[in-house]
């Protein structure tokens, strides 16, 4: 069999590997591609998980990247429900689940990440979830409802957006985090302050520096979160969101370079000059910031898809675009662009009372990130700025009476 009819195998079939097959197909790729995942649906949209499946206004057809026919129409052959147990980089081959070895030329990982689970007592209770699959997601939207109380384990923004979808549906939330204040490894505290405040006014409660005990029940299923102390927060529905490590043991197994996450180079290439590697999953070169990170978005998702896509197939190396991820709670859009890493300031630019304004984290006069709440303008241009890594005028920008175009001449 020759090397071109071997053609494409892509593990897992999230965002990163659904896209990634379909920018092959894009980019003219003719050999053959395979798609494996281990959910017996399709690659769809997981950010709308916690926001409209729970409330019902999503499901797996409206969430579908692609309709299903296209990856007949397009010659990918799509292997689902099934999960991939070892790589064999000699022969170049992967096991599968079912007993089946499937060939390649060219290998793509996309195994993205697992909700992490809390070793405590009570924590195998019924009730008591986390939040990563359209399972998942459905599981929890059987238990949320009127009177019905979600207890949130961890203050980050899959569980603040779980939580204004449980009020959504007629019932209460708590937020349980173990810092000092929620988003605290995600956002600076002039957003933390805001989000806390905001959920507050609609209902919901936070208990923080609350440091999880144990999950207590009642008939097998969860009834209240204790903390240390023996203080218990009664609840109905337990969601656990304290982080999502990487699926990076079958690239371990196999040799590959990991290092919290598969360790990847500017084109989503792995130490395996015929492996790649995209998504959550990998720990890759920022080259807006001259080091590595493990990023967890779509955008990420997508620029790795391209990246690798455009390698396999020979097309020029897309130019490097700056990480931003978002967030929907009640009518909030929150936005976030670039990383703060090395920032000796903030400034914060717009009405916060009002609920639309921006938060610009700086390196002398070089704008590092941005997080903008119903702020488009200051989204996009401080994204663009970013990328350009040209100083501005922090006076400039400090005043909302000046456009962010007139910021950025």
């Amino acid at each position: 069999m020759s090397e071109t009819h071997l053609g494409t195998v892509i593990i897992g079939a999230g965002h990163a590997g659904g896209t990634a097959a379909a920018f092959l197909r894009q980019f003219g790729y003719a050999a053959p591609i395979t798609l494996i995942g281990d959910e017996p649906l399709a690659p769809y949209q997981r950010p709308p998980l916690s926001k409209a499946w729970l409330k019902g206004e999503a499901d797996a057809d409206s969430l579908a990247l692609r309709p299903t026919a296209f990856y007949a129409e397009a010659g990918i052959d799509l292997i689902l429900g099934v999960t991939a147990t070892a790589i064999d980089r000699a022969a170049r081959t992967v096991a599968l689940s079912d007993g089946r070895s499937v060939p390649y030329q060219t290998l793509i990982i996309a195994t993205g990440a697992r909700a992490r689970t809390l070793p405590i007592p009570g924590a195998d209770l019924g009730g008591v979830l986390t939040l990563r699959s359209a399972a998942d997601a459905e599981a929890l939207k059987a238990l949320l409802g009127p009177g019905k109380r979600l207890a949130v384990i961890g203050g980050g923004y899959i569980g603040l957006e779980a939580a204004a979808s449980a009020l959504a549906l007629g019932g209460s939330a708590v937020v349980l985090e173990r810092e000092a204040r929620i988003l605290a490894r995600v956002s600076c505290p002039e957003i933390s302050d805001f989000f806390t405040a905001y959920h507050r006014a609609r209902g919901v409660d936070f208990e923080v520096g609350a440091m999880v005990e144990a999950l207590v029940g009642q008939n097998d299923h969860v009834a209240g979160v204790r903390l240390a102390g023996g203080r218990v927060i009664p609840c109905d529905v337990a969601l656990v969101g304290v982080g999502a490590p990487p699926n990076e043991e079958i690239a371990k197994a196999a040799g590959l370079d990991c290092d919290a996450g598969i360790l990847v180079d500017e084109h989503a290439r792995a130490s395996d000059a015929a492996i790649f590697a995209i998504g959550d999953v990998t720990q890759r070169p920022l080259v807006h910031y001259g080091r590595s990170f493990r990023l967890e978005s779509v955008a990420n998702a997508l620029e790795q898809a391209r990246q690798a896509a455009s390698v396999i197939t020979g097309r020029p190396a897309p130019a490097h675009e700056v990480t931003w991820n978002w967030s929907d709670q009640y009518d909030l859009k929150y936005q976030f662009a670039g990383m703060p890493f090395d920032v000796d300031s903030r400034l914060v630019r717009g009405d916060v009372a009002g609920a639309k304004f921006a938060v610009f984290h700086l390196k002398g006069d070089v704008i590092q990130a941005v997080e903008a709440v119903n702020a488009p303008a200051e989204f996009m241009m401080g994204k663009r700025l970013i990328g350009e890594r040209r100083p501005i005028s922090r006076e400039r920008l400090a005043d909302s009476a000046i456009s962010m175009k007139e910021v950025a001449a």
